[in-house]
């Protein structure tokens, strides 16, 4: 099992920048790949971005290409989120999740359901 805490979330003004932090427990985080997740006000929650259990191989949703990065630290059991020239639009919350590797390089990085576990969130808002 592992379980996963969220953080770095907060309001920052459109143009700026946050890091998300995602803390896995669990011997077994550096065989999962991991994405993140966002699900703003209303709609479904959306797939934003993911990475192997390596770190060497991530896929981004497309409109946020070239603004956030993901990585990750397996001897530290963490997985972070650089959100850079944020916008409005990136307001929702965030959530970390494991998807095992198989599945990763299956091709279901991006779909919701094929994550075993998930963090709690943490909110970003953006103002403009």
């Amino acid at each position: 099992q592992v379980q996963l805490v969220e953080s770095g979330g907060g309001l920052v003004q459109a143009g700026g920048s946050l890091r998300l932090s995602c803390a896995a427990s669990g011997r077994t985080f550096s065989t999962y790949a991991v994405g993140w997740f966002r699900q703003p006000p209303g709609p479904e929650r959306e797939f934003v971005a993911a990475i192997n259990e390596r770190g060497d191989d991530t896929y981004y949703k497309d409109s946020v290409k070239g603004r956030f990065s993901i990585s990750r630290d397996n001897a530290k059991n963490m997985v972070y989120l650089q959100m850079n020239s944020l916008k409005p639009e990136d307001t929702a919350d965030y959530y970390c999740a494991v998807i095992p590797s198989w599945r990763y390089y299956g091709g279901s990085y991006s779909e919701e359901g094929e994550y075993d576990y998930w963090g709690q969130g943490t909110q970003v808002t953006v103002s403009s």
